[in-house]
């Protein structure tokens, strides 16, 4: 999933994807310990979402608004 469509989401919907994201997090560890997983990739990517995900919410906490280009001119001057 890309940031982009993460912050399209409300804070509702952020708490509610987080839940989604653990919850097939611990189904793939139960399918690790039983041996029926194939792809052990998704791991990684399921806890990279995750990590969005908290990013977000905290970037909203903090009141930090996504101005990376106008940070950049900023320091550039």
């Amino acid at each position: 999933m890309k940031i982009a469509e993460i912050r399209e989401r409300n804070d509702m919907e952020l708490q509610e994807l987080e839940r989604e994201l653990r919850e097939r997090l611990v189904r793939l560890n139960v399918a690790k310990a039983t041996q029926r997983l194939t792809n052990t990739a998704q791991f990684s990517q399921i806890r990279r979402d995750i990590a969005r995900v908290k990013t977000v919410q905290n970037e909203r906490v903090l009141g930090i608004t996504d101005n990376a280009g106008e940070a950049t001119e900023e320091a550039n001057s």
